[in-house]
């Protein structure tokens, strides 16, 4: 019977198993916006949002882990899976409260499938799977950077169009790639070593910077970055990565050398640790470095999108927590306006891992049909462009 009912609703149905065929039905039929609540646990923060199909954050909630990791100096993998599994029904809740809604009203549930932390993903989609099975709601994996690089788009559609070319830069991430499309994207460039955010991340420990509290969006890059803002950058001159002859023109990044280069610096006689202003100049000298050497690798890449592969791209996107920092982001402005191309970023608050970025993910995949079974596990180790070779089909027609 389901296939007299048009191939979107055979689609849902077959994803959802329980769902009522009317049910489904008064789903695609509705000219209200879809309303998806999105679980983000990948990392060490808890989140949730409920989102709207014409981009309006309806409700979210966020359980940072600062606190508990901070002691450790990082992320402690079995300490952060503990706080998901107290935090993802608090967050839930909270977010469908901020809505005003129930899960009854929702049209999907979208949860992060990967790659992340296994242990922090496992809570999340158990309880995502769980909670879209026992109430018959379509289901959605989400791709942990693919969440990333559509978050722009988010009550933007008409501006940030495909392709585009996107640079995301995390804690865990630092890549280059070609959205061609929801599901298909070409990696460009990606770190040979260290992600930005890890480097930023593991200066910061080296100077013995604070962190600053995370629900204030702060963290350990967050408080490095505001202890540049007092230095000068040109005090302990930095090398640029992947500078010489044999390695200038390669699309990749690399960060393990700059990291290094401060590590021998604090051995040196020329930098105090104890005072605030060496600390500062370094703090200062490194995020140059890394900003510019973003910079460079970001204009190889839209160079090769054009001239190797073709694809003229419409605009560039800048995603992930790194993205947040205001000397990345005017080194990248700059590329931009250079390139005569549109910047296009998240808000910073909506840079680092939130909820929203997974429900929006959620509606541009359920926009196309691209649904989950209940069965699904996490995926640890997940290349975004893997995306596309998974058995997903786009739909032709749309929500």
């Amino acid at each position: 019977m389901a296939a007299t009912l048009g191939p979107r609703l055979s689609q849902l149905l077959a994803a959802t198993g329980r769902q009522t065929k009317a049910a489904v039905a008064r789903r695609l039929m509705s000219t209200r916006a879809i309303r998806v609540l999105g679980i983000e646990t990948s990392f060490d923060d808890t989140a949730a949002a409920v989102v709207s199909s014409d981009g309006q954050i309806l409700g979210e909630s966020r359980r940072p882990q600062h606190a508990v990791h901070e002691q450790h100096g990082g992320t402690m993998p079995g300490l952060a899976a503990n706080e998901h599994l107290k935090h993802v029904p608090l967050v839930v809740r909270g977010a469908l409260e901020a809505a005003g809604v129930g899960v009854g009203d929702l049209d999907a549930v979208a949860v992060t499938r990967g790659p992340g932390l296994p242990s922090s993903l496992a809570v999340g989609v158990a309880a995502g799977k769980t909670l879209a099975a026992a109430h018959g709601l379509p289901l959605v994996g989400v791709h942990h950077m693919e969440a990333h690089a559509l978050m722009a788009r988010m009550g933007a559609t008409d501006q940030v169009r495909f392709p585009y070319l996107c640079l995301l830069i995390s804690g865990g991430h630092t890549m280059t790639l070609i959205a061609h499309a929801v599901n298909e994207y070409t990696l460009v460039g990606a770190t040979r070593d260290d992600s930005v955010g890890e480097a930023f991340d593991k200066v910061a420990r080296e100077l013995r910077v604070p962190w600053i509290d995370a629900r204030e969006g702060g963290g350990a890059g967050a408080a490095l970055e505001a202890l540049a803002q007092e230095g000068d950058p040109q005090r302990f001159p930095m090398p640029m990565p992947m500078s010489k002859h044999d390695t200038a023109k390669l699309l990749d990044f690399s960060f393990a050398g700059l990291k290094a280069h401060v590590r021998r610096l604090g051995d040196s006689a020329a930098f105090d640790a104890t005072s605030r202003t060496d600390c500062a100049d370094v703090a200062a000298a490194f995020q140059l470095t890394a900003a510019l050497h973003l910079r460079k690798k970001t204009a190889l890449a839209l160079a090769h999108a054009r001239s190797t592969l073709g694809v003229r791209v419409k605009c560039l996107v800048v995603s992930g927590g790194v993205a947040c920092n205001k000397t990345v982001r005017a080194q990248l402005q700059s590329l931009a306006s250079d390139s005569r191309l549109p910047l296009a970023c998240p808000p910073p608050r909506l840079c680092a891992d939130n909820g929203v970025m997974i429900a929006w993910a959620g509606i541009e995949r359920l926009r196309l049909g691209l649904l989950d079974p209940y069965t699904i596990d996490f995926i640890q180790k997940w290349p975004l462009d893997d995306l596309k070779r998974m058995g997903y089909v786009s739909r032709t027609t749309s929500f």
